[in-house]
């Protein structure tokens, strides 16, 4: 089954209740790890890609802006809820994350936990999320990668027909996604959870 933003909206319409006591309680080692290596500065400008319910909100340092973006109402109902929260300006809009209507070089920090194996065009996201990033910038991304090197076998092929119908698919690759060289270089790329099925990796903007 092939990801679409319509089947993405039943999806997660269907998640956002329970979400955050069922999947982010697997997912928050993964998103801790993410925000230590982010390292975000006092007064930093940060894009959240795929904001969902809010999950990631604990986890803010003080002093940071941030602007989360998603396409689901019914996850950004969940992380209005969370809001005001101490010590960080946060401020939500409804965006496709393949079509960020953001200008270019906003942002100091753009983080992508758990988005690129959701939207139906991870190489647009990914690039959108780059280019909103000042030179210098650097993308923060914990997600499941299949690696770049590794056979897809039928018996993987069948376990995504079933993940994709409950919004995730689990076999793309990171290799398939990077815009082309000259606009990012790979800082870090570390394995996660899940015996490193989940990896945390950090591009930094050169371009």
């Amino acid at each position: 089954m092939k990801m679409t933003n319509r089947h993405n909206l039943f999806a997660y319409r269907l998640w956002a209740p329970v979400y955050d006591t069922t999947l982010n309680r697997v997912f928050i080692a993964g998103r801790k790890r993410a925000w230590a290596v982010a390292n975000l500065q006092a007064g930093e400008r940060v894009l959240l890609v795929g904001a969902g319910t809010g999950a990631d909100f604990p986890l803010l340092p003080a002093g940071v802006w941030v602007a989360g973006i998603d396409l689901s109402r019914d996850m950004l109902a969940k992380a209005r809820a969370r809001l005001p929260l101490p010590g960080c300006d946060v401020a939500l809009a409804r965006a496709d994350a393949c079509r960020l209507p953001l200008p270019p070089s906003a942002f100091d920090v753009a983080v992508l936990n758990l988005i690129l194996s959701v939207v139906p065009d991870a190489g647009a996201c990914l690039t959108a999320s780059l280019r909103a990033l000042r030179p210098g910038g650097r993308a923060v991304i914990f997600d499941k990668f299949l690696p770049d090197s590794a056979r897809l076998s039928a018996g993987r092929r069948l376990t995504n027909t079933l993940t994709t119908v409950f919004g995730t698919d689990i076999n793309r690759r990171l290799g398939d996604m990077l815009p082309p060289e000259g606009l990012w270089k790979v800082v870090s790329d570390e394995p996660s959870i899940g015996g490193g099925l989940y990896r945390v990796i950090v591009l930094r903007r050169t371009g």
